[in-house]
């Protein structure tokens, strides 16, 4: 089929992309060669279309279909979606992604090459001519504009205008097409097909496909799923489309794989979803009244949720009383700790929901299946010897502040009734200073200890400042009776002072695991108070206020991924944990991750590191990431390679 008929098609309705494929993620420099190969006449591949019922189909976009049938387009939506945008100036019905990937590209009559356009390089040359005013004018205004040329020999005109008709003549280049067609082609068989042949890109998940199956049978299902997940990220709460599709599949099927969605009909699913809706605003209100654990980068245990919102389900929707709640966050705070749901997810889902199909005694079963694999549910000083805020006992840390009342050293308030962020006063401190610490030549890894960190409002964390421990916790002690203290803070002053730092350290983890042991005994015997911790789906909170405010490096990683998501690019993931998927294992933690590379199935798992030391940088780049050590780097790498500039853009 000629490129120009494909496009017409698409203009009628009777091409289309289905609801499975991924938005486009071609950058310049792949939208470049494959104009500068079509100019050549080299192959480009063929197409793969799948014909079927209109009315049996959902397609991507608002784009209206032709009635009878449809041709989906299964491989070749790049390079189609990249000429409608050249070839048209404007992008597809279906359009997913940056079209700044296919605008503005300029053809050179001299050097018969392409590039995007660049005042600098184009401005001052007249044989830089625009590809898109090109196929959409035709020949006709650059013929008159040539002949008008003086300085142009008849021959040197003549090669011209046989170029610039090569490049017009793009359009009538025929791309084989080969077709999958019969009723008997249902979506599953479709997609098993889309990822043998889509040997260059990702493969579809199997979420992609059970979302695709439901999709062909209810279009909004999306933008429905979507909208919950903005209303939870507006609470400040980021969860994935993957992540809400299994709470789903466990409230409506009891099963942990998505296969199970097979056999479940549209209004099932649109119950299932209302229903799960509910138990994870349930979930989430719980959490953050009883541990305090109010937004993504505490919650630690996301992965725990289809459990969780599986075992409300078959409670009606409600817990029995506060005993039951608490032995249930109890199981939560264990699975969060140690990682349960890190690897292997749908074998220990599986697991675990086996072990509450009988709802009589399964909290019981779940916190023994943990003990079994742990061998003992006790936490030790050693577990606390993790460093940064990206080891997973940084949010036990986090929920003691809250729910054991820790005060303010300055005020003697409670900073139960404060909440981490931007927007509020609570800031992580650095108990000894960093630079202080950093003179005296103790490792970064030192520097960050978690048995370094503690809370405090903004006010008292701009008052201790840059002093050192043995300098300030003296008066705080004395003026607020109580209040040093109730940070587990070793009360030798001897401990206080610069060159006793390990030893406070060690001194400070056999204080956090003795607190927390405690705390956990209570809450799995249901004798822990009510909390005064504030309940976080009250309203719309801003993204940056769930980072670490005193953390510089968290507002360049911030800054970084919003940076490339308004580029059209995905989301990379904060604190990504890179485990070993046969033990579990948390190998390291990445500050900011695209484990899937920035244009995915495409380019290499990129990972942003700040203030890492080389062991995890190491350990990333065997894993196969490509690691920038700062955002210039980063944003340089998407600039250059995979939006392909031709000049950086680094703001």
């Amino acid at each position: 089929m000629k490129i120009g008929l494909v496009l017409d098609q698409i203009d009628l309705g009777a091409i289309a992309l289905p609801v499975f494929q991924r938005g486009f993620v071609w950058n310049r420099d792949q939208v470049r060669r494959l104009m500068q190969s079509l100019y050549l006449r080299h192959p480009v591949g063929a197409l793969l279309t799948w014909k079927t019922r209109t009315e049996n189909v959902s397609a991507k976009g608002s784009g209206q279909l032709q009635p009878g049938y449809v041709s989906l387009l299964l491989d070749g939506q790049q390079r189609i979606t990249a000429l409608y945008g050249i070839m048209r100036g404007e992008s597809p019905p279906f359009f997913e992604g940056d079209s700044n990937a296919f605008k503005d590209l300029f053809f050179n009559m001299e050097s018969e090459t392409f590039r995007f356009y660049s005042p600098v390089v184009m401005q001052q040359d007249p044989a830089w001519v625009s590809v898109t005013q090109l196929m959409k004018e035709g020949m006709r205004p650059f013929m008159k504009a040539i002949a008008a040329d003086e300085s142009l020999a008849q021959e040197q005109a003549d090669t011209y205008l046989d170029r610039l008709y090569t490049v017009a003549s793009i359009r009538e280049i025929d791309l084989h097409t080969e077709e999958l067609s019969g009723d008997h082609l249902e979506v599953d068989k479709v997609v098993e097909i889309f990822n043998r042949v889509n040997s260059s890109g990702t493969d579809l998940s199997k979420g992609d496909l059970a979302l695709a199956k439901l999709c062909a049978k209810w279009p909004d299902a999306r933008n429905e799923l979507n909208a919950r997940l903005g209303k939870w990220k507006n609470a400040g709460f980021r969860f994935k489309l993957d992540w809400l599709l299994r709470c789903i599949t466990t409230v409506v099927t009891g099963e942990a794989l998505f296969t199970a969605l097979s056999s479940v009909s549209v209004p099932q699913f649109k119950d299932g979803l209302v229903k799960t809706e509910k138990h994870v605003d349930y979930l989430l209100n719980l959490i953050a009244s009883r541990l305090g654990l109010d937004h993504s980068r505490v919650l630690g245990s996301p992965g725990s949720f289809p459990l969780m919102v599986r075992y409300l389900e078959q409670r009606g929707g409600k817990l029995a009383d506060q005993r039951e709640s608490d032995r249930l966050l109890y199981w939560y705070i264990h699975t969060l700790l140690w990682g349960r749901y890190s690897s292997a997810t749908e074998s220990v889902l599986g697991q675990d929901l086996a072990s509450i199909k009988d709802s009589d005694g399964g909290l019981d079963r779940l916190i023994e299946g943990l003990r079994k694999d742990r061998g003992d549910l006790k936490l030790t000083a050693s577990d606390f010897q993790g460093w940064r805020v990206d080891t997973r006992f940084y949010p036990m840390l986090y929920l003691l502040t809250r729910v054991q009342h820790s005060r303010d050293w300055c005020s003697g308030n409670e900073l139960s009734h404060h909440t981490l962020g931007r927007s509020s006063s609570l800031q992580l401190h650095h108990i000894f200073p960093k630079s202080r610490l950093y003179n005296k030549e103790y490792s970064r890894r030192e520097v960050n200890a978690l048995a370094n960190f503690t809370f405090l409002t903004q006010s008292c964390n701009l008052e201790v400042s840059n002093q050192l421990p043995s300098e300030y916790l003296p008066k705080y002690r004395a003026s607020q009776s109580g209040a040093v203290e109730s940070h587990w803070i070793p009360m030798d002053e001897d401990l206080w002072q610069i060159d006793r730092y390990r030893d406070f350290l060690a001194e400070r983890r056999k204080l956090l695991a003795a607190a927390a042991n405690e705390f956990l005994d209570a809450l799995r015997e249901g004798s822990v108070p009510p909390s005064s911790a504030i309940a976080p789906l009250s309203g719309d909170t801003d993204e940056r206020s769930t980072m670490l405010a005193s953390q510089e490096e968290d507002e360049i990683l911030l800054d970084a991924n919003i940076w490339v998501t308004e580029l059209g690019l995905p989301e990379g993931e904060m604190s990504f944990e890179l485990v070993d998927e046969e033990s579990g294992k948390l190998l390291a933690t990445l500050d900011l991750a695209w484990p899937n590379g920035i244009q995915e199935g495409l380019s290499k798992p990129i990972a942003l590191l700040i203030d890492e030391d080389a062991e995890v940088e190491a350990i990333a780049s065997q894993h196969g990431f490509s690691c920038y050590t700062d955002a210039e780097s980063l944003k340089n790498y998407v600039a250059t390679q995979v939006l392909a500039s031709e000049e950086a853009v680094i703001s």
